[in-house]
């Protein structure tokens, strides 16, 4: 059987908006069974399986064993992990900002920070209720619309993360990593070492580091699908590196290899929804 890949996506209600970027449905089958990389991201790994459980076999943590999850929820990480599958995966990625972890679950992103748990840990019933809710066979639109239903009513609008972080945060993203802390403090009119404490005791991150890992994570997607007479120095450029040795020494650090390795090794990537079909 040919290898079959199906990725959707969709925006959040608009109560959602600022807390979640995207909902991205996937669908895969008939692939080899593999591992696939979990990588360094600007989102909250947040994944609902839909069929077999994500089998984390090695997590970001070395000191955390591993385990099989209905509905992972994970912190931001600056590692990879590493999840076994048959070759057929289907589930739901909620792409859940820094931002949107206190509003729906009363806790800092810090909270979680390179630590993987069963939604239903931080969110109670409700976690059960969104991974019970998505199994068994149903439009992408219905899931999108339960995963709305349910989250809409964990979030509330008293445990919102402070305009200055929040401001921060998202400049930070948008720049795609290029901004320093300086600028950021100057604006917002803290100083650095204020803004540094209250940014890390909020998403679990320095803004150097969380710089770090959004111009990664923009430099490995446009590795993925840039065309191949793109050169990755030319990735490296664009993306602010000082060079294609800078872009790779990151790579390995963050991501446990090299470009060209994490190319030649990974399937399908599931992990980011941009530039994918979107439900109608």
């Amino acid at each position: 059987m040919e290898p079959t890949t199906e990725v959707v996506t969709a925006r959040p209600a608009p109560a959602l908006a600022g807390f979640i970027d995207h909902y991205l449905g996937y669908r895969m089958t008939g692939y080899p069974p593999g591992l696939h990389r979990g990588l360094p991201s600007r989102h909250l790994t947040f994944i609902v399986s839909i069929g077999p459980s994500i089998d984390v076999v090695a997590q970001t943590d070395p000191r955390q064993r591993p385990e099989d999850y209905r509905c992972v929820l994970s912190g931001l990480q600056a590692s990879s992990a590493a999840i076994a599958h048959s070759g057929d995966q289907e589930g739901v990625t909620i792409a859940l900002t820094p931002i949107g972890c206190r509003t729906l679950f009363g806790t800092p992103a810090s909270a979680l920070w390179n630590t993987s748990l069963e939604c239903a840990d931080v969110a109670g019933p409700a976690g059960d209720e969104l991974w019970e809710r998505l199994q068994g066979p149903a439009p992408w639109s219905r899931r999108f619309a339960i995963c709305d239903d349910v989250l809409g009513r964990l979030a509330r609008p008293d445990r919102l993360v402070t305009p200055e972080l929040s401001w921060a945060w998202r400049t930070l993203v948008d720049s795609g990593g290029g901004v320093a802390i300086g600028p950021l403090a100057d604006r917002i009119g803290w100083s650095r070492q204020h803004l540094a404490r209250r940014f890390g005791a909020e998403f679990g991150v320095s803004p150097k580091l969380a710089g770090r890992i959004t111009r990664f994570e923009r430099a490995r997607r446009m590795i993925e699908r840039v065309p191949a007479h793109i050169t990755i120095a030319q990735v490296a450029a664009t993306c602010g590196y000082y060079d294609q040795a800078h872009l790779n020494r990151d790579f390995v650090e963050l991501a446990g290899c090299s470009p060209t390795t994490w190319l030649a090794q990974e399937v399908t990537s599931v992990q980011d929804g941009s530039d994918v079909e979107s439900a109608g």
